[in-house]
């Protein structure tokens, strides 16, 4: 079966939660661990199937977010992801509570109880309601983002489709296409706002209704952060803004001089060179076939992996009106299939968001055989760090993609991945502020952003734009709104994912190897407990930062980039 054959039939709630009901009562009446498992075989089938219909929908959706069939769908699983959430709750109160939790924990791991308790403390049915609101503000902000229609060079694009005329060489064109873009979110600025102002409050509810002292702890134990804190989290943003924010400032100043401008602006930031930036030399049929042969040269598990996407249309690639931007990666538990979502514009970012998210998917493809559903995926920061890799480990195929401009690609992709941290880590700080502060008013925000902007990003002058330059930026982090707290996780798990590049210029099959095996251990350690399976070191620990970066530093300072 092709993916447009996956069959959807919305789930029956009240048959599915009286199925659930019965099995859970197997589950906590069973006498043997042998009947307990067989309770849990039932219960993984329940929640695989309606996960199963909860994702069509999703990539349905977003696909095309004015089809009315999937819109409507969308909002009853907006509605009922807590319910089943609810359910699943259930689940794992009787987990935690079995006479047989010893030999469970033999039989499945110690991490899955773990995880229960951490979950049990993010929900009660109290929060059912503010739930559902939470979800529906987040389908709000997707389509008011979906909707853009810029009328630019006499055409009307999308968000995604803008993306090109950012990066021209002509640089009144930069300009106008920012302003262009920064128009469309001025123009909605109250919806922004108002958007983000009701999430923030139904967040800080929810977080008070469970017992947190704040939205922030309850974040983290949503995101299944086991063994790190707000603390640690600090102190890496320290190590950032102490050791990547000065370098990735001389960055900015070599970009100057190759561009020959005195004063680069905020548009100028995406041009890479004068002779305009590596672009992927084929369209989304080409790039597909190229990476087939990269998959199938990487070695046997990626060929086998990728002919198995080709096969069954498990990727939609190009932008197109009524699609949602961005790129992911999802899975399909019943079809046991990855899922790859993107919007290809012409840019490098083609093949970034190939190889990014081939990344996830090959991951959840190599966890496939773990029986605990909570294994296939890792944490959201160890996710990272296969996509991030990945990128890296297609460097020596590269060329594939971009003939002539390879060399400027690794340069720019390298410098691109460093410059991208003290941005991320300025988004994350963001969201501690804000969410330390609920009672932040709109233009407070609006300022708290700017100012960090400013402390993590001091070379990012606004030209003439009031709503950039009084904090609007932010509006465009998609993650802000839907995911709170999770895009320090892209910087973390770059840390980790350019330690596989140092490790694949002295060893590509080791560094291959270890890569593997992170893969095949999916979720079933924590973070940590990943990092040490692929042998990688702790981005928290003092000094790791410092002596991760120089070998990156000495690669990029051995490259004439004003011959590029």
């Amino acid at each position: 079966m092709k993916f447009q054959e996956y069959n959807y039939e919305r789930p029956n709630m009240e048959t599915f939660t009286s199925m659930f009901n019965a099995a859970l009562e197997s589950f906590e009446n069973a006498e043997t661990v042998l009947a307990q498992e067989a309770a849990i075989d039932t219960i993984n089938k329940l929640r695989f199937d309606f996960q199963t219909m909860q994702t069509l929908v999703s990539i349905r959706h977003s696909i095309n977010t004015k089809d009315e069939f999937y819109d409507k769908e969308q909002t009853f699983f907006d509605e009922n992801g807590p319910r089943f959430e609810q359910l699943n709750n259930k689940f794992y109160k009787a987990l935690s509570n079995t006479k047989f939790v010893n030999e469970l924990k033999e039989k499945k791991g110690a991490l899955l109880f773990q995880q229960a308790e951490q979950s049990l403390r993010t929900f009660n049915d109290a929060i059912l309601e503010d739930l559902q609101k939470e979800n529906s503000l987040v389908s709000k902000y997707d389509k008011l983002m979906a909707s853009a229609e810029i009328d630019f060079e006499g055409e009307i694009r999308n968000l995604s489709q803008m993306a090109p005329f950012s990066q021209h060489k002509d640089r009144d064109t930069r300009r106008r296409a920012s302003a262009a873009i920064s128009k469309f979110f001025s123009d909605h600025e109250e919806t922004f706002d108002d958007l983000y102002d009701e999430l923030v409050k139904v967040r800080s509810t929810i977080a008070e209704k469970l017992g947190y002292e704040n939205f922030i702890e309850l974040a983290y134990d949503r995101l299944g952060r086991l063994d790190y804190g707000p603390d640690d989290v600090s102190n890496y943003r320290k190590q950032v803004k102490e050791t990547i924010v000065p370098y990735v400032k001389t960055l900015v100043e070599r970009k100057g001089k190759r561009l020959g401008i005195e004063k680069m602006k905020s548009y100028d930031l995406a041009l890479e060179f004068l002779s305009g930036n590596p672009t992927p030399k084929g369209k989304k049929d080409w790039l597909v076939n190229q990476a087939h042969t990269m998959y199938t040269e990487m070695s046997k598990e990626t060929k086998e992996f990728f002919e198995f996407m080709m096969d069954k249309n498990l990727m939609d690639l190009e932008a197109k009106k009524g699609k949602s931007g961005g790129g992911y990666c999802t899975y399909i538990p019943n079809y046991e299939s990855p899922f790859i979502f993107a919007n290809f514009n012409g840019t490098s970012h083609d093949v970034d968001v190939l190889t990014h998210e081939a990344g996830h998917a090959f991951q959840v493809y190599m966890s496939r055989h773990h029986e605990v559903p909570e294994y296939m995926w890792a944490t959201l920061e160890a996710s990272e760090i296969h996509s991030m890799s990945m990128e890296f480990f297609a460097w020596p195929w590269i060329d594939k993609f971009f003939k002539e401009d390879t060399e400027k690609y690794k340069f720019s992709h390298l410098a691109g991945a460093l410059s991208f941290i003290p941005y991320g880590v300025a988004v994350d700080e963001f969201q501690h502020r804000v969410y330390e502060k609920p009672s932040m008013t709109k233009e407070e925000r609006k300022l708290t952003w700017r100012e960090i902007e400013k402390t993590y990003l001091p070379y990012k002058e606004y030209d003439n734009d009031p709503f950039l330059e009084r904090g609007g930026f932010w509006f465009r982090q998609g993650h802000i709104y839907a995911v709170p707290f999770y895009y320090i996780d892209y910087t973390l798990a770059q840390v980790c994912a350019f330690q596989y590049w140092v490790k694949a210029q002295e060893n590509h099959q080791n560094a291959w190897q270890s890569y593997l095996e992170l893969c095949k251990t999916g979720g079933s350690k924590s973070f940590l407990g990943l990092l040490k399976v692929a042998g990688l070191k702790n981005p928290f620990d003092d000094g790791s930062i410092a002596t991760t970066i120089p070998p990156l530093k000495s690669f990029l300072d051995g490259i004439d980039d004003t011959k590029l």
